[in-house]
């Protein structure tokens, strides 16, 4: 194998690992936001993906940033108002989801 290969293909590996790292951190990301959904809004874990999905299609944000945006709101309490009106909008859409065993809500 000539040198030049070689090299592109360590460069072409080292590419897809860095991309790899990226969606990982990505994906836990959106993990942890619906688990915001899901504790904050009531509603079940699929019912949370698809809030933060029209989240992100209502308010043209990719949906990664829009997770990162619900966990910095966590930690800050702050919120864009866009993203605090569609996230309501969403969650009222779905949820709360009852409660197994729980009293009827009043």
């Amino acid at each position: 194998m000539p040198v030049d290969e070689g090299s592109d293909q360590i460069f072409a590996l080292q590419e897809q690992v860095e991309q790899l790292k990226e969606a990982m951190a990505s994906h836990a990301v959106v993990d942890q936001a619906i688990g915001m959904v899901v504790a904050l809004g009531r509603v079940t874990p699929d019912e949370g993906w698809q809030v933060l999905k029209e989240v992100s299609q209502h308010t043209n944000i990719k949906l990664r940033n829009v997770a990162e945006l619900i966990l910095i709101w966590g930690r800050s309490g702050t919120i864009p108002p866009e993203i605090r009106a569609q996230l309501e909008d969403a969650l009222d859409r779905y949820g709360p989801t009852q409660i197994p065993d729980a009293p009827p809500e009043r």
